[in-house]
């Protein structure tokens, strides 16, 4: 077997038990980075707007 598919199986291995044994940790973990990318897009968004309206 690849070394690459054997880290990928384990990833996904980790994340499955994670949500099993974990699950409001990992809610909270999915809304942090939803927040964060969200976050980001706000940041970008008024960026340009701020570009364009100068």
């Amino acid at each position: 077997m690849n070394v690459k598919k054997v880290v990928t199986y384990v990833a996904v291995a980790f994340v499955i038990f994670y949500l099993f044994t974990q699950p409001a940790g990992a809610a909270a973990a999915v809304k942090g980075l939803f927040g964060s990318v969200s976050t980001g897009a706000e940041r970008l968004s008024q960026f340009f707007t701020s570009l364009i309206s100068h």
